[in-house]
Formats: structure tokens, sequence, C-alpha cells
């Protein structure tokens, strides 16, 4: 069997733990569907000076309710899942990864 016919057994993983400052001020949004979703960013400095500004989404209420309770630049814990988002735009179809958080917790306040 060649490299490429190979089958490989494996457990697949998608699991994201992420520690950086809030961005800007959480967004709340209702959505058609009913549903209501918070959404940030968190920006993660790279080693080398530049950053990395990570898109978040949050679906279940009492998270949503902690996390728009931070401010711009307190720093944050997020654990979660990466996704790909799609939707149509102006332009057409667009898609974005973000995070969907399943926990999260302030480390330091702003300021």
């Amino acid at each position: 069997m060649s490299s490429k016919q190979a089958v490989i057994d494996y457990e697949p993983i998608n699991d994201v733990t992420v520690v950086g400052r809030l961005g800007g001020d959480s967004t709340q949004r209702d959505l058609p569907s009913g549903d209501v979703v918070v959404t940030c960013r968190i920006i993660v400095p790279r080693p080398d000076g530049r950053v990395d500004t990570l898109d978040c989404a949050i679906w279940t209420a009492a998270l949503r309710k902690r996390v728009m309770a931070w401010q711009q630049g307190d720093v944050v814990e997020l654990h979660g899942s990466l996704h790909r988002r799609f939707w149509r735009g102006a332009a057409g179809p667009a898609s974005r990864y973000e995070i969907t958080v399943t926990s999260a917790k302030r480390l330091l306040k702003a300021g």
C-alpha cells in the first residue's frame, strides 16, 4: 500500500483555547431564526509583534450574559471549536472562520 493509500485510524479533535484581549465591545444580535448570538473579537499577540484578530460567537444564554459584561481591553480566556460560517452578502457568497465559544472567563479587567 502506498503512502497515499494508507488508512490511518485517528480521533478528530476540534478544540481551541485562546487567551487575549477583547478588541471592542461585544455585540448581541437577534437572528431571523429567533436565535440570539453574541459576537466579539479577541486580539492575540504573536511573538514577532504582529497580532491575530479572532472572531468569536457565543450562543448559550449564560455565556452571552457574561461576555456582554466584559469591556474592551479585558484579558479573557475562551474555549471552543473552530467553525467556518457561510453567508450571502452584497458581493455574493462569503465565508469566515470563527470560534464557537463553549466556556469563557475574564482573567484581567482593562485599566
